[in-house]
């Protein structure tokens, strides 16, 4: 029988073992894999979402794709692949898709794919047949500008499988050209045995935070289940603000500017509350309400001053003048506050023109004033013309202060609210009807409560095209973001300049960019920055939309409409058509309403009539090379003598890596009394990092060995890894107990359990085999091995013409009982200030140190780091030759 033959019977075993899955599932459907892409480029991120999903059945039936997606996101592409071909999904006018949206709707059909789905999510969710035994893969692509709030941005992914998924991955890359101050992963899916499945990596300007939980983790936490995973991944960062003038990133033509000074003082403020009492707030409403207002009085500052009005159908005042928020004047509004109790109607015209005469009747120099009111209902009182309400708004602020208006529940007329808070400079936000409202209302005051700059104008003499470049005012912890086109690209320079007022007086930034500097964006993002000024433009565009009328509204919605067609995005104003290959059938995606009730989107059916069972299933989306170091790592002060007994490779400092001097001792692990000189291979030598805690700045260190490297051992659980190592991993073994044996080559890959042999290519398509407690996971280029409580992603790369492997370990046992070179998961280090050379203490130890460039195998993307790059002995404190063994 020749090996081609051979191959593909222990394959069908394979296939036989892998559909014997001990994990029993509710529906015929398997979640083959699952993957989130998340790249996030100088806050603009781009999410990729895909899963492949197979038919277990010996019949036809439809499988339904869901995910959740951030509100302020805008969907870019969806397509699905079945049988080899691909239905992708087209952005077209939401005119043009009528007649399509239409037929949808005659059918009994959801004519729109994406709902609102509670706060912050919109649910995008459809369905397609699938043949008997086949498989699905749908792709889904999301594109959003992070806002910050309260000093840190804001990435949400939502996981919810319906099922433990074998082969389930997040990655998550963050690039920040100023560096990245702090990073925080918190959520649901962070809690219980989950947490074992996040690993975070820090460096100057980058991080990372992976995924990867197993199928049994996926039932352990929080929000988990025997359907599995039900949650959020929240990651939080801040960038590095060395330069108040703010960061500017220019690419291809493209600028944006992110500015957020922190270097000025606070501006005292006149803050007018008007509190909604009518009926409506009745209960937990005003409940809430109180509790909210008692936690914002006791943070006021006490250069503050302030007033409180509450409304129904007439209008009541704490104190008539605004007052400073000294000590005794916060105890009596505290006693007012918790007077408050509801009755009557709702005049809002006359609260808040109330507000406005209380502002307007005491100016004060060098004070920033707002005026927010909170509603759960319509003006059913007084002025009940929402456009007379709006005028006479309009006309009494007359653009000296901004008014927020916050939106108690579902039942609020937030159109008009939001209307109202645009034409006067501020925003519209709902408040939900939860338990939590009032740390909602708190969580907005925080935004406001520190005005630091008025006034605020943006000039770039050098661009067009510009988004909003007027501002009235900066808040501490938030940040103003501008983007435009440079108009001519072959300038070597970009200026910006800002203008504002900072406590009663004027203040400049002025800043030039060069704009030919290459390190701005990786190559591979080049394109990020034009789709972020297009995301800006449209969001802003769509915004205005509102405040316009005639001709000027109209020309903007042209503008919104050609940009939202151009980068594929779908918007209020256009629709994602999906052709399906059932008899052509149609979906149509629109993109809800912000602000509209949330509500459970119907279940579609498809028109085409399939064999057996409809089965739902529903799950959530949760650079160039650089060579680094030369060679130029630190040597130990102090190093220990080397421990006689073993053969080594050694490079020669005065040979380079050009050849190799072979120290030969005596050994007790009998190897191979004549080992042959391999000559070294023409690239540099390849680092392992190491992650620090309460760094930054991670360690690395080289092999100074060619040979066969003892990488993990756990005799409690009788497990082991070991590594064939030329500056580079050839290949890779890995035994477990006693009657499971894994080898992976640059090739293939062979597990023996007993008997049984299974073989892997690296070129074949993306499989698993579960066996026991032992999973195999292969993927493009990478597999995803677990045995017992250890885990281990091995990564085959191609580089310079060279095919080599390298190991990631993203599990193992909590009790620290593994041994072996890549045991090791943190060290701790100072660095020593004022030596002639870099000088790090580690373990009471001063060693030399060399700040290098360092490519992360451990990722599919070989991202370049920098780290301090040290000796070997300095990390691990034994000699090299403690974890040399004679043979795989």
């Amino acid at each position: 029988m020749d090996r081609a033959a051979l191959r593909l019977i222990l394959l069908g075993v394979f296939l036989i073992s892998a559909s014997s899955d001990p994990v029993k599932k509710e529906q015929n459907v398997d979640v083959y894999s699952f993957y989130i892409n998340s790249t996030v480029t100088s806050r603009y991120a781009t999410t990729v979402i895909t899963s492949r999903v197979a038919n277990t059945l010996n019949e036809s039936q439809e499988i339904q794709f869901e995910v959740k997606i951030p509100k302020n996101a805008f969907i870019s592409k969806f397509r699905m692949t079945i049988e080899g071909k691909t239905y992708d999904g087209v952005v077209k006018e939401k005119e043009e898709a009528q007649q399509q949206y239409s037929q949808a709707v005659s059918r009994g059909q959801s004519a729109g794919l994406i709902k609102s789905v509670g706060r912050t999510l919109e649910d995008f969710k459809t369905s397609v047949a699938v043949a008997a035994l086949s498989k699905v893969t749908f792709e889904l692509t999301y594109e959003e500008l992070l806002k910050r709030r309260l000093g840190k941005y804001e990435l949400l992914i939502n996981a919810q499988p319906m099922q433990p998924v074998a082969d389930f991955k997040i990655d998550v890359h963050i690039q920040e050209k100023p560096g990245i101050l702090f990073l925080e992963v918190k959520g649901d899916l962070s809690t219980g045995d989950l947490a074992n499945a996040i690993t975070t990596t820090r460096a100057d300007k980058d991080a990372w935070v992976t995924f990867y939980p197993t199928r049994s983790q996926q039932t352990k936490c929080k929000s988990c289940g025997e359907k599995g995973m039900n949650g959020d991944l929240l990651i939080t960062y801040d960038v590095e603000r060395k330069n108040p003038k703010g960061d500017v990133v220019v690419s291809k033509g493209y600028f944006v500017h992110y500015f957020a000074p922190s270097d000025v003082p606070r501006i005292p403020k006149n803050v007018v509350f008007i509190i909604d009492r009518s009926g409506s707030m009745q209960g937990r409403k005003i409940e809430q309400t109180r509790l909210a207002l008692l936690k914002i009085l006791s943070d006021l500052d006490e250069n503050d001053h302030f007033g409180l009005i509450t409304f129904d159908r007439e209008v009541s005042f704490w104190e008539h003048e605004l007052l400073k928020a000294t000590e005794t004047n916060l105890k009596n509004a505290k006693s007012f506050v918790k007077e408050i109790s509801d009755r009557g109607a709702t005049n809002i015209n006359a609260a808040v023109l109330a507000g406005v005469e209380m502002i307007n009747r005491h100016p004060r120099e060098g004070t920033a004033s707002i005026l927010i009111l909170l509603t759960d209902g319509d003006p059913t009182s007084g002025e009940t013309n929402i456009q007379k309400i709006m005028s006479n708004v309009k006309e009494a602020i007359g653009t000296k202060f901004p008014l927020y208006c916050l939106g108690f529940g579902n039942d609020v007329n937030f159109d008009f609210l939001t209307k109202m808070s645009l034409e006067n400079n501020g925003v519209a936000r709902r408040i939900y009807e939860d338990s939590d409202a009032d740390l909602q209302l708190q969580g907005f005051y925080d935004e406001v409560a520190v005005p630091l700059l008025t006034d605020i104008q943006l000039k770039y003499p050098g661009g067009t095209n510009l988004t909003k470049t007027s501002f009235g005012l900066y808040f501490n912890g938030s940040e103003i973001v501008v983007s435009g086109q440079i108009t001519d690209n072959s300038v070597e320079s970009f200026t910006t300049e800002v203008i504002a007022v900072s406590k009663g007086r004027n203040v400049t930034y002025q800043d030039t960019k060069m704009t030919k500097d290459p390190s701005d964006v990786p190559p591979e993002n080049e394109d990020f920055l034009q789709r972020l000024w297009a995301y800006l433009t449209v969001k802003q565009l769509l915004e205005r939309q509102v405040l316009l009328e005639g001709q000027e509204k109209e020309d903007e919605k042209k503008e919104a409409l050609k940009l939202s067609l151009k980068y594929q995005f779908v918007t209020p104003l256009t629709s994602m058509v999906v052709i399906k290959p059932q008899e052509g059938e149609v979906e149509v995606a629109d993109k809800p309403k912000e602000g509209e009730a949330p509500h459970s989107p119907p279940v579609m059916h498809s028109h085409h009539t399939t064999q057996g069972h409809s089965s739902t299933l529903g799950y959530a989306h949760g650079g160039t090379r650089n060579r680094g170091g030369g060679g130029g790592h630190g040597g130990s002060r102090g190093h220990a003598p080397q421990k006689p007994g073993y053969g080594m490779f050694l490079p020669s400092s005065e040979m380079g890596f050009a050849g190799i001097q072979y120290m030969q001792t005596d050994v007790d692990q009998n190897p191979p009394k004549e080992i042959p000189t391999y000559p070294a291979p023409k690239v540099d030598s390849a680092y392992f990092l190491l992650p620090v805690d309460g760094q930054s700045k991670p360690l690395c260190f080289d092999v100074p060995c060619l040979y066969k490297l003892r990488l993990l051992e756990d005799s409690a659980s009788e497990f082991s890894m070991y590594g064939e190592y030329m500056w580079r991993f050839s290949k890779i073994a890995f035994r477990y107990k006693t009657d499971h044996r894994l080898t992976i080559t640059k090739n293939v890959i062979t597990y023996h359990h007993g008997q049984n042999q299974v073989e892997f290519l690296w070129s074949q398509e993306p499989t698993q085999h579960i066996s026991e407690d032992v999973s195999l996971i292969l993927r493009n280029n990478e597999i995803d091995v677990t045995m017992g409580n250890i885990r281990v992603v091995i990564f085959l790369h191609k580089e310079n013409g060279l095919l080599f492997l390298w190991p990631a370990v993203q599990q193992q046992p909590k009790d620290g009982s593994l041994t072996g070179i890549l045991a090791k998961t943190d060290a701790t280090y100072e660095e020593i200030q004022g030596s002639q050379t870099p000088t790090l203490k580690i373990n009471d130890q001063e060693v030399n140190a060399s700040w290098v460039d360092v490519t992360d195998y451990r990722r599919s993307s070989k991202p370049v780091i920098k780290c301090w790059l040290v000796s070997f002995y300095a990390v691990m404190q034994r000699d090299i030759s403690d974890f040399i063994i004679a043979k795989l």
